[in-house]
């Protein structure tokens, strides 16, 4: 089993933080400009456990001995529905120095972003006291 998917269903958001190289870049759904480096990313990752609910992965794809993998996902936010899938590279160090997220419906890409939203000012607050 991936490690990132692991520490994932754990919840050990721990590990998950663990697993993210300094220089990752996280591509998100709902906005247009990736976030470079891993305070933000473990923020905004922390901001989805607060967001989804009923969170599962249903499929891996990637070969285990190969740096790219994509775990496909469903889960709720709020009533809605969403499907969705992480694509991660894993570095030379075995560390993700890219993790993109694409999720459809459009309806529920609509209803992360507006929940993801809400927790934005939470979430800087989170990525500037990791930076220090």
């Amino acid at each position: 089993m991936n490690p990132f998917r692991a520490a994932v269903e754990a919840g050990d958001m721990d590990a998950v933080v663990a697993l993210l190289a300094e220089n990752v870049v996280f591509t998100s759904p709902v906005a247009f400009k990736p976030y470079p480096g891993k305070p933000i990313t473990a923020a905004i990752l922390r901001g989805v456990f607060r967001v989804f609910t009923d969170f599962r992965y249903v499929r891996e794809i990637g070969d285990p001995a190969g740096s790219d993998h994509a775990l496909v996902f469903k889960a709720k936010v709020g009533d809605r529905e969403i499907e969705g899938c992480d694509f991660l590279h894993f570095d030379g160090d075995g560390r993700i120095d890219e993790l993109t997220v694409m999720v459809r419906p459009l309806s529920a890409a609509q209803a992360l972003a507006e929940a993801m939203g809400a927790q934005f000012d939470r979430i800087e607050r989170e990525a500037l006291a990791a930076d220090r």
